[in-house]
This record gives C-alpha cells, sequence and structure tokens, in this order.
C-alpha cells in the first residue's frame, strides 16, 4: 500500500523531489562521552556520501520547501480518506522512518509530512494509562477515556480524581494553559502554565515529548517530576496534539530542513542560535567547533551529525517511555514502608498496571515487572525472615503470590517470541536459585508432586525423588516456560466457534469432543486455566471463553463419569467404609486459582453492558464507558446446551470446584489461602440472583455431590483430612431452601461432619495408587485453621436451627447433629444461646421445641465442661438457670433432681438453687403455693447433698437455702460440725459463725468461733492478718455471753495468737466491761470487772508480756537504723501492758536492763531507748 500511494503522488507537479543521505546511531558509549550534545536515535548527513560508508551509515535525499502547517489535516469529515493517509497511518504505526527512507529512495515531502503527522499517539487511552494509577485502581470495572472526548478514568475508592495527573491535565488543557505548541519531526514541545495557588505563585513548565510509532519514547518537563508516570503537564500537551492536531505547526526533522541552507544560511543560523541561547550553548558550541576543526577528531570519522526530530532507526525497539528508575525507587520505598501508609494498596495498584499493559497487549509490562521484582527480590528483609525461622505477613505472602501468578501470564504469552521466552526463563532460573526466594507454600515445602505440566496420576505418577527442592513463587511460571501453544486442537479450539468435523468414543476417556462434537481440552486442570488467565490478561477474551468452556465442558463430562463409576464401585466401598481422594491439589485455594479464573472469565461474557461495548469490542473502543454490575443469561448456540448461558456456566463451575473433595493443605498459609479463596468465591457468587435456571443448577450440583463418593467433598465417605465443606454447604443450605428444603437440609447435615477431630475416621484405600495416603503417609494433621473452621460449623448449625424453627423434625435433626459432630464447648454454648434468642423473638410467642433444644444444647454443655477449667463456666450455668425458667417449672426442678452430672456444688448452691429460690424466678413462672414448695423443696435437697459433698464452699448456702425448713436447716448445721474438725478451714468457720450469730444464734456461733479457733496460728509479726477481725469478734461474743464462755476462748486464743499487739488489743477489751454485761435478748447483767490478777485474764497478761518480749528479741536481730523511731513506738506500747500487772513497772525495768546488756552494741539504738526509758 506504500508503495501504491506512492506511485500515486509522484505525478503532481507541486511535489518537490530530493534525496538524503543519513548514517546510524552510533553506539551509546560513544555518546555518553560527548555528555553535551543534543540526544539524538540516530545520525543524519547530507547527500552524496555513497552506500560503502561504516557498517550503520545510510544513504538519504533531501531538498527543500518551506515550513507550514500540516497539510489536510485530521479533523473528522465525511469525506472519504485519501490512500495518501491510510498508507500514511499504517506506515506510521509498524515502519521505524529509517526504514521507510532506506526502502524509497526518493520520497516527497507531502509523504514524509503525513508519515510524521500520523507517528503521534491517536488514543487518549495510552496516555491515561500512563499518567495515572487510576485505571488500574479498579482494574477492569474503570472507566477510561475515549479518543477525542473528554472524560478521564474514575479513581479508585477513596482516591480524588481531580488530583489525578490525567485529571489534572485535562482541566489544563480546558482552561487553555497549553501555548507554544511546535511539532518539529518526532519531536514535540510546548508550554504548559500552572496556575496559581494560595501556596504557590503561577509557574511555566516547559514540555518535550519523542514519539515513533504511535507511542512516546521520552518526555521531559520542567517541573521536576519525581514520578512513574507522565506529569499533567505531558498529558495537557499529549491531548493537545491528539485532539487539536490541525492548530499545531508541524516542521519536518530539523536536518531535512538544514539540507535545505546554503553555507551562509547556516552560519546565520548557527550565530543566532548562539546569540539567543549563549548562556547555555556558547561553551559546548566552542568544543564542537574545535572537534570539528580538527582533523583527527573522533566527530569527524563519523558520517552525519545527531538530529533530535528525524525519528526512530531500524535497531530501536519500539515502545511507550518507562521511567525505569523511578519505577525500582517507588517499589523499594513501598517495601521499606513494611505495609505501612498504604505500601500494599500501592503495590497492588502497580501490579494491576502491569495487567493493565499486558491487556494492551504492551511490551512495558513484561519491563516493569521485571523491575518490580528485582526490587522484591533485593528485601533484606527475606533474608532476616530466613534467618529467623519466622514468616513473612499475609501481606507481603499476597504480593509475592500476585507477583508469581503475573510472571506465569507473561511466559504464557500467546504470541510472545521465542527469545522472549529463553530471556524470560533466564531470569526466573536466577531468581528462583537464590536462598531468600520465597516458597510457594508459605514456610513449608511442597510435598506435593510437580503436577503443572499435568505429570499423570498412575502408579509411576508419585514416584517423586526423596529430596525435591522448594517449590518457590517462581517454580510454576519456570515449569509454564516449556508449554506452548502449538497443539493443532487447541488451536482449533481458541481460534474458532465452529466444530462440525470431530470424532466422538463415548468410551473414551480423553476424547476431543463430546457427544454434541463440542471440543473438550484434557489438560491439568490448573495450567489449562493458567491458560485461559494469560489469554484474558494478554487482551484476548474471545479466545479466553473459548478455551474456558471447553475445559467447563470437559470437567463437566468428567464428573458424570466419575459418578457413573462411583455407582458400581459403591456397595463394595461403603461396605469396607474406605475413602480416596483423587485430587492431589485442590482448585480452591490453588496458587493458580483456576476455578476463580474460570468464574471471572464466565462472568465477563454475561455482564450486561452498553450496545457499543458489546461482545469483545477493540479495548480502546469502550474507553470511558462504565460497565454495569448487572449479569444476564446470554443464549447462544455455540458449544452450549438449551437453555445455558455463560451464567449458568460460570455458576456451575464455581459448584465443581467448591464441592471437590480435597486435601487439607499444609502449613497456616495455605490452609488460610484455601478458607480466604472459597469464602472469596462464595461472596461473588452471592452477588448473583438465582432463577429458575441457575436454580436447576443448584440442584443437579447438590444431588451429585450427594452421591459422588470420594469425587465430592460432601460423599457418603470422605477422608480424614479433606477440607470440611462447612461454608460451601452453608451457602447451598441458604440458596436451595426456599426452593427444595429437603434437599437443601440433606447437604447441611451432611456437611456437618469435622473427622479430623474424631477419634475413628475412615480408613485408608491403601490398593488406589494415587490416594493421598501415599503421597504423605503417616502424617499427623497440623490444621492451624481448625478454629476458623469449627466457627464456621457453628455457623452452619445455626443456620439450620434458624431455618428450623417451627419445625419439630427438622429441629430434632439438627439437634442429634449438632451433639454427634460439633466438639467445642463454646460453639455449642453460642449454638444454644442463638437457638434461645430465635426462640424468644419478642414479636412472637416463644417456640417451646427451640427452647427445648436450646435446653438440651445448655444441658450438653455443662457436661462438657464440668471436670474442665472454662472462664465462661458461670457465665454458662447463670444462661442455664435462664432457659430452664424460660421452658418451665419441670426443667428447673429437672436440673435440680440431676445437678450432679451439671453442676459443681459450688455453682449447684451458689448460682442455681439461689436462683431458682428468688423471687423473680417465683413471679416469672407464676408459681401456686403447692409449686413453690415443691420447687423450694428440691433446692434444699440439693442444698444438703451439695453440702455433704463439699462442706467448705456450699454450708454457708445450705444454711441461707434452709432457713425456713427446721429440719433442714438443722441437719445443714450437723454438716457443719461435722465436717468443722477435718475439712473446713478458720474462715469458712468464723463466716458460718457470724451468720449464726445474724440469724440470732449466738451459742451455736460461738461453739463454731471456738472450732474455728483451733486452726489458727497467728505469728509475731502478723500483726495485719485478715483473720483478726475474726479473733476479735470471737472475744468479744464470748466476753458478751459471760465469763464462763470467755474463760474458755482465752487459752484458745493464748495458744494460736503470739502476736503481741493483737493480744494487748483483746486484752484492753476484756477490762473495759464486765463479762455478761450485755446478755441474750437485751438484758443487762450485773457484776464486776474481771481482775489481771486471776485466771483467765492473769493467763492473758502473761501471754502478751511474754509475746512482747519475744517480738522484741526477733526484731531486734535484723533491725536497721530506719526502724529504731519505729521500735521505740514498740517499747512504748510494750511498757503500757507491761504497767497493766502488779509489778509490771519492775518487770518492765528488768526487761529494758536486759536489753541494754545484751544489745551494747548497738549504741545508736541504746541511746534512743536510754533517753525514752531511762
Amino acid at each position: 500500500s506504500v508503495s501504491l500511494s506512492l506511485s500515486l503522488v509522484r505525478p503532481v507537479p507541486l511535489m518537490i523531489w530530493y534525496s538524503h543521505f543519513r548514517s546510524l546511531a552510533r553506539s551509546s558509549a560513544i555518546m555518553a562521552e560527548r555528555g553535551q550534545q543534543p540526544p539524538a536515535k540516530r545520525l543524519c548527513c547530507r547527500s552524496g556520501y555513497s552506500p560503502s560508508c561504516r557498517s550503520g551509515q545510510r544513504v538519504g535525499a533531501a531538498c527543500g520547501s518551506n515550513s507550514g502547517g500540516m497539510p489536510g489535516g485530521s479533523g473528522k469529515t465525511q469525506s472519504p480518506e485519501s490512500l495518501l493517509d491510510i498508507a500514511a497511518r499504517r506506515v506510521a504505526e509498524k515502519w521505524p522512518f529509517q526504514r521507510v527512507e532506506e526502502r524509497f529512495e526518493r520520497i516527497p515531502e507531502p509523504v514524509q509530512r503525513r508519515i510524521v503527522y500520523w507517528s503521534f499517539p491517536r488514543s487518549e487511552r495510552e496516555i491515561c494509562m500512563y499518567s495515572s494509577f487510576n485505571i488500574a485502581a479498579v482494574g477492569e470495572e474503570s472507566a477510561g477515556t475515549g479518543e477525542g472526548n473528554g472524560s478521564g478514568g474514575s479513581g479508585g475508592a477513596g482516591v480524588d480524581e481531580t488530583r489525578l495527573p490525567f485529571r489534572r491535565g485535562i482541566a489544563l488543557l480546558e482552561s487553555g494553559c497549553v501555548d507554544n505548541v511546535l511539532q518539529v519531526g518526532f519531536h514535540l514541545s510546548g508550554t504548559v502554565m500552572e496556575p496559581a495557588t494560595q501556596s504557590e505563585p503561577e509557574a511555566i513548565c516547559n514540555v518535550a515529548i519523542s514519539f515513533d510509532r504511535c507511542k512516546i519514547t521520552s518526555v521531559t518537563c520542567s517541573c521536576g517530576n519525581k514520578d512513574i508516570f507522565y506529569c499533567a503537564h505531558v498529558v495537557a500537551l499529549s491531548l493537545y496534539r491528539i485532539r487539536k492536531p490541525d492548530q499545531v505547526k508541524l516542521h519536518l526533522p530539523i536536518s531535512e530542513t538544514l539540507f535545505q541552507m546554503n553555507r551562509d544560511q547556516l552560519q546565520k543560523f548557527v550565530q543566532y542560535l548562539i546569540t539567543v541561547h549563549h548562556t547555555e550553548v556558547l561553551p559546548t558550541a566552542q568544543k564542537l567547533a574545535d572537534e570539528i576543526l580538527s582533523q583527527n577528531s573522533e566527530i569527524n570519522q563519523v558520517h552525519g551529525a545527531p538530529d533530535p526530530t528525524a525519528g526512530a532507526s531500524i535497531d530501536d525497539e519500539n515502545c511507550w517511555h518507562l521511567d525505569e528508575e523511578q519505577v525500582q525507587e517507588q517499589v523499594k520505598l513501598f517495601l521499606s514502608q513494611g505495609g505501612y501508609h498504604g505500601s500494599g494498596k500501592q503495590l497492588n495498584l502497580l501490579f494491576a498496571k502491569v495487567r493493565e499493559m499486558l491487556k494492551m497487549r504492551d511490551s512495558n509490562g513484561a519491563r516493569m515487572l521485571t523491575l518490580i521484582t528485582e526490587q522484591f527480590m533485593a528485601d533484606p528483609r527475606l533474608s532476616l525472615w530466613r534467618q529467623q525461622g519466622t514468616a513473612m505477613n499475609d501481606k507481603h505472602r499476597l504480593l509475592w503470590d500476585e507477583l508469581g501468578a503475573l510472571w506465569m501470564c507473561i511466559v504464557l504469552n500467546p504470541h510472545c517470541k521465542p527469545e522472549q521466552k529463553a530471556g524470560w526463563l533466564r531470569q526466573l532460573r536466577k531468581w528462583n536459585s537464590v536462598d531468600v526466594c520465597p516458597w510457594e507454600d508459605g514456610n513449608h515445602g511442597n510435598e506435593l508432586p510437580n503436577l503443572t505440566n499435568a505429570l499423570p496420576q498412575g502408579v509411576n505418577g508419585n514416584q517423586e525423588p526423596p529430596s525435591r527442592p522448594h517449590r518457590t513463587v517462581f517454580t510454576r511460571a519456570i515449569e509454564a516456560c516449556d508449554l506452548d501453544w502449538q497443539d493443532s486442537h487447541l488451536q482449533h479450539i481458541i481460534s474458532s466457534d465452529l466444530c462440525t468435523n470431530y470424532c466422538y468414543h463415548d468410551d473414551t476417556e480423553n476424547s476431543l469432543f463430546d457427544s454434541h462434537g463440542w471440543p473438550l481440552w484434557h489438560e491439568h486442570v490448573p495450567t489449562a486455566c493458567a491458560r485461559v488467565d494469560a489469554l484474558r490478561s494478554h487482551g484476548y477474551p474471545r479466545e479466553a471463553l473459548r478455551l474456558a468452556i471447553a475445559i467447563v465442558s470437559t470437567l463437566r463430562r468428567q464428573q458424570q463419569k466419575q459418578l457413573e463409576l462411583f455407582r458400581v464401585q459403591k456397595k463394595e466401598l461403603l461396605h469396607r467404609g474406605i475413602t480416596s481422594i483423587t485430587n492431589l491439589e485442590g482448585w480452591v485455594g490453588h496458587p493458580l486459582d483456576p476455578i476463580g479464573t474460570l468464574f471471572s472469565c464466565l462472568m465477563e461474557a454475561c455482564r450486561v453492558e452498553d450496545d457499543s461495548c458489546s461482545g469483545f469490542p477493540d479495548f480502546a473502543e469502550c474507553i470511558g464507558q462504565a460497565k454495569s454490575a448487572d449479569f444476564q443469561h446470554h443464549h447462544v448456540h455455540k458449544f452450549l446446551e438449551e437453555g445455558e448461558s455463560y451464567l449458568t456456566l460460570a455458576v456451575e463451575i464455581a459448584l465443581i470446584g467448591l464441592g471437590q473433595q480435597r486435601i487439607m493443605p499444609e502449613g497456616l498459609y495455605t490452609q488460610e489461602k484455601v478458607c480466604r479463596n472459597e469464602e472469596q468465591l462464595i461472596s461473588k457468587l452471592q452477588e448473583i440472583e438465582l432463577d429458575d435456571t441457575l436454580v436447576k443448577i443448584f440442584r443437579k450440583q447438590a444431588v451429585f455431590l450427594l452421591e459422588a463418593g470420594p469425587y465430592s467433598g460432601l460423599g457418603e465417605i470422605v477422608h480424614r483430612e479433606s477440607v470440611p465443606m462447612h461454608t460451601f454447604a452453608k451457602y447451598l443450605f441458604t440458596s436451595l431452601l426456599p426452593h427444595d428444603a429437603e434437599l437443601a437440609y440433606k447437604i447441611a447435615l451432611r456437611a456437618m461432619r469435622l473427622l479430623v477431630l474424631e477419634s475413628t475416621a475412615p480408613t485408608a484405600d491403601m490398593s488406589r495408587s494415587h490416594h493421598i495416603a501415599s503421597v504423605v503417609p503417616n502424617r499427623y494433621p497440623r490444621w492451624f485453621t481448625l478454629s476458623h473452621i469449627e466457627s464456621q460449623q457453628c455457623e452452619l448449625a445455626s443456620t439450620m436451627l434458624t431455618a428450623a424453627k417451627g419445625d419439630v423434625r427438622r429441629l430434632e435433626t439438627v439437634l442429634e447433629s449438632i451433639q454427634k459432630n460439633i466438639h467445642s464447648s463454646s460453639h455449642i454454648f453460642k449454638l444454644a444461646q442463638d437457638a434461645f434468642k430465635i426462640a424468644t423473638l419478642m414479636d412472637s410467642l416463644p417456640d417451646i421445641t427451640l427452647l427445648k433444644v436450646s435446653l438440651e444444647l445448655g444441658l450438653q454443655v455443662m457436661r462438657m465442661t464440668l471436670s474442665t477449667l472454662n472462664w465462661r463456666r458461670r457465665e454458662m450455668v447463670r444462661w442455664l438457670v435462664t432457659c430452664a425458667t424460660e421452658v418451665g417449672v419441670y426443667a428447673l426442678d429437672s436440673i435440680m433432681q440431676s445437678w450432679f452430672t451439671l453442676f459443681t456444688p459450688t455453682e449447684a448452691t451458689s448460682i442455681v438453687a439461689t436462683t431458682v429460690m428468688s423471687n423473680s424466678t417465683i413471679v416469672r413462672l407464676h408459681l401456686d403455693c403447692h409449686q413453690q414448695e415443691k420447687l423450694a423443696s428440691s433446692a434444699r435437697t440439693l442444698a444438703l447433698q451439695c453440702a455433704m459433698k463439699d462442706p467448705q464452699n456450699c454450708a454457708l448456702s445450705a444454711l441461707t437455702l434452709c432457713e425456713k425448713d427446721h429440719i433442714a436447716f438443722e441437719t445443714a448445721y450437723q454438716i457443719v460440725l461435722d465436717a468443722a474438725t477435718t475439712g473446713m478451714s478458720y474462715t469458712q468457720l468464723f463466716t458460718i459463725a457470724r451468720y449464726m450469730e445474724h440469724r440470732g444464734y449466738p451459742m451455736r456461733a460461738y461453739k463454731l468461733a471456738t472450732l474455728a479457733m483451733t486452726h489458727l496460728n497467728l505469728s509475731y509479726n502478723q500483726d495485719t492478718h485478715p483473720a483478726i477481725n475474726d479473733v476479735l469478734w470471737a472475744c468479744a461474743l464470748s466476753h458478751s455471753l459471760g465469763k464462763n464462755e470467755l474463760a474458755a476462748v482465752i487459752p484458745l486464743v493464748v495458744k494460736s495468737v503470739k502476736c503481741a499487739t493483737v493480744l494487748s488489743d483483746i486484752l484492753r477489751r476484756c477490762t473495759l466491761t464486765t463479762p455478761g454485761l450485755v446478755g441474750l435478748h437485751g438484758r443487762r447483767n450485773s457484776g464486776k470487772l474481771m481482775s489481771l490478777d486471776k485466771a483467765p485474764l492473769r493467763q492473758l497478761l502473761d501471754a502478751t508480756i511474754g509475746a512482747y518480749i519475744n517480738t522484741t528479741h526477733s526484731r531486734l536481730t535484723h533491725i536497721s537504723p530506719r526502724h529504731y523511731s519505729e521500735f521505740i513506738e514498740f517499747l512504748s506500747k510494750a511498757r503500757e501492758t507491761f504497767l497493766m500487772a502488779h509489778d509490771g513497772h519492775i518487770q518492765f525495768t528488768q526487761f529494758i536492763d536486759n536489753l541494754k546488756q545484751i544489745y551494747k552494741g548497738k549504741k545508736k539504738l541504746m541511746m534512743l531507748v536510754r533517753e525514752r526509758f531511762g
């Protein structure tokens, strides 16, 4: 077309023919040495040099014409495009300008102008992509900009769109801030005015842009922007050129203009240039002049001179400008922040930008990912984590996972060149060999065989070497380098919607077509889905959809075959109670996310979009048009049965993947990933509104899950370590319940099991070579996510309880399942509470059946936690009594009758019986007198039984509960007396004694107090012991009862109490009043004060004086100067006690003299003693 175009324009008489010679650019090293020269990709020279010049030089020609505006313009018109424009546009897109010049010896100036004109980018989509994170922030859902429109990409959540460089660039353009726009060859320049703000004055930014083959190859701006992407000023100038091409003055490359000048004109040109910019260019100009005048200078050895406006050479790589240094710096900065300040989000945005570039088939996608990966591998924390044996956090693990997935997409590019793939493979192997390269499954080495390349699972499928290297995040990408797209059947699948020639054999496991003649694709499922992801990522949505449909068809066919096979073997397998795991790798939670990939691909195809974006148009055509989040059935005849659609396929493949029986992987991270991916997929399913067609799919898959044996996670017998189905079953249950309640309950009840906690589990089927036991033998399961799994099991049970309200049969079945399968007391207690809340909703009458279920679960919790420590035990007991109260009086009576199987004696008396006997309970139950008495009788019986079993903790409660029944009260008192000598402490006895005094039984209180005194022992330094108050109370009680009682207590006090200050306190209290002065019933007794010279006070006085003497010697053995003053005060109190005796003065004097003699070495202390006591 180019040749035809050129031939058509040759006869035009106004065309000026010319030829010129240019040479190729010298090496970058030579150019770097002349740093003052302006940058240029290639060298241009005058005509006349022969083609026999040095290698890399070329011949060109030039003739002149005055520069002017571009002819024709590119504004929209109703006229057909000229052949010249059509040819020039195609050439500008694909050919470097040097190739054009070499191909055609003489190129007319109008042709050059049109090629230069069409070489600038024409779509704003790429400008937006290279100027903002916003498109990547929301991925494929973001709105971009269309050619010629004024909209920009929508930012992610929390992003101020007006601050995005692309939006700011549009604002600058629309406000008229772009000026002095000039295009010289393949170079665009202009000025952009930055309006003044409150903090910054108005500024003028000088912008320069180089471009080649519709791509911007370099940008510079005087604003000093330091970022990965283009600044708003570059955006504004670029959009000006795209939107207003007719207003841009266009010139041919500057070398062409120079070729038209004679010597005088050239000299004038140079001198004027130096004059205008003498401060900047004069040193450089003089240096160049010196080199040119030197015959042997290096510059004279090269034909031609650099021209930054002359376009690209043949050897130049055609790619958009990407500031590699800034990419590295930004990634390094984000990693150094350790997940703070939103750095994880920023890195995810970078990954999304890579995917966006891949979808646009931009070579910078792989280039940018390489730069990111290099910084990830250089992260110093990798070595630190490996040395310390600690795991990286989840945020970093997810980033590494995305990194590995992106490399998988890149190496599976269906149109990459072999040399590109070889280069990527070398780089991946280099990273993979680094010691600190993260492993694919976190901190645990993967013990599963290499399955990325669909290795066989037959007899030899598991014969791996005993010591395999750990699989890293790059291993799958390295393995994927061995894959290609050359298979003829694969090419047939992705390239055509029609398959008419086929050979179908129903008994052939690997048949290429099904019974309808639709293609199948038999490959390791994650690998096949990785192909789908690669096709989608590289902008081939139609091809990805075709392959996805073939994979789904294959899996559905395999599913049917598996069901038929199991039905044949069912009787034998169930009889033997064995099961097999047929998938060594689960599809949900897999590093390649195969089910998520298929689901996303199919859902994209059924998304409701604008008519202008329906189907799979060129990506740039839909820029700026928002996509709806609604979905609909697209009924198409290609490879789909009647009534099927992309939506039904997406839902069905999600159900197939979620229901797959799969082994729980090793390691905390991989187990968490299984749970997380399952919940993410279910969350996407929940966004879809179910209609009759989808309900049929749910029914079909539910039946399969129940009947498919070892192929289903909901089969009759599953392996002990298979991933539980609780979360998935809860979703199925809620979805099916309005349409098929019986099937919904079958699914949910089957899923309730948690075999890993069972003491007996199905035996391993060792006859099957691919059974998991043959891969991971004798492994004790370590389920790090067990608490999460148990909570999901609890949620499933709670959902069933809620749904079964009012249905006695269903509730009984659910209760039985809970009691059989849930092993955590805390979760059973939660279920009991949930059932209670549901049964007693304010807007309806209580559901007695559900209340009974709640009570039964509560009773089970009581039995489970009776002999174990549980910090919520008291809460549980109180709740159970509340629940039993709601059920009725018979429930309360029942739990009291069988208290010993449910409660400790303390709980039974202090919580259960006390609550039952409270007035609030009686009022709540509306009990008559007979019922109250019967309930009270049961409570008293319980109290006495508890007191017999645990008198230390239950005696007081038993006495309290039996107050209104004389016989029971006496029995409880006798139990206390019997236990007082052996099993009760002085604290407990003192407490009961005080209770007896309060109840009006002082003699019983006195008796219990004396029994308590026999267990007490207060040493000389325990002057703050908590029992002191009880001793003082006991002595006061005895003193109030009479002389005899006091005389009986004092010997016990003397024996038990050695603390001088306590004894002196008791002594003073006994001398203040007459014994028995206040007798029983308030009668006053007459009598004299007791004498200190006679028993029993004489015994107490002597014991007190002796205690002071002993305490004094004990304190002096380890006294320090800071305690001297305190010691002197102690002796003062001792003197007061001594003086109470008849000869106390003499005794105290002798005592002080002895101290002076014995402790004469403590001179300072003895001096203080003499000063105070003589």
